[in-house]
């Protein structure tokens, strides 16, 4: 079996509309070989490039047969940091927000890591990813942690021990 081949029969069972890496392919050949592969799919638009390195199987709309659901950048983030083993979580202003301790929520989307900085486009959609200390990672799904980066981004001057206490019981 042909190597754009392996690479099509891959794709074909992977979900639309959720992006996947290219590097998980390389295994099957050559780079250039899979790269070509992965070119000539792009071209016929089975895939469509994402990022770079990242790639998805456009998903369509049943009532509109020409429009393809693209994945939102923090996809395509999240996609990443799951690829080469990151840690990945919204950055203490989003954490603050969330908790209570400001009411205006960011503009811009940002997400901690310990990987190194970057920046996802997809469309006119943008996420930044910016490389922080490890001690901001800390308990990285739980309550705690949103806490713990909520209360790194806020001056004490800020905030009152009322806020702190609606905090701790949300």
């Amino acid at each position: 079996m042909s190597i754009t081949a392996q690479v099509e029969s891959r794709i074909a069972r992977m979900r639309k509309g959720v992006p996947f890496s290219i590097e998980g392919f390389y295994e099957l050949g050559t780079e250039s070989a899979v790269q070509k592969a992965f070119s000539r799919l792009a071209k016929s638009g089975e895939i469509v490039r994402v990022s770079k390195g990242f790639y998805v199987r456009p998903k369509s709309i049943e009532s509109l047969p020409g429009a393809k659901v693209m994945p939102s950048p923090e996809e395509v983030a999240k996609a990443w940091a799951r690829n080469y083993g990151y840690k990945l979580v919204s950055n203490g202003f989003e954490a603050a927000y969330r908790i209570g301790l400001q009411t205006q929520a960011p503009a811009r989307t940002i997400y901690w890591t310990n990987g190194p900085s970057r920046e996802f486009k997809v469309g006119n959609s943008t996420v930044e990813v910016k490389h922080v200390a490890s001690s901001k990672l800390k308990w990285l799904n739980q309550p705690e942690g949103i806490i713990l980066r909520g209360l790194s981004v806020m001056e004490p001057e800020h905030f009152k021990p009322e806020q702190l206490r609606k905090v701790f019981k949300r």
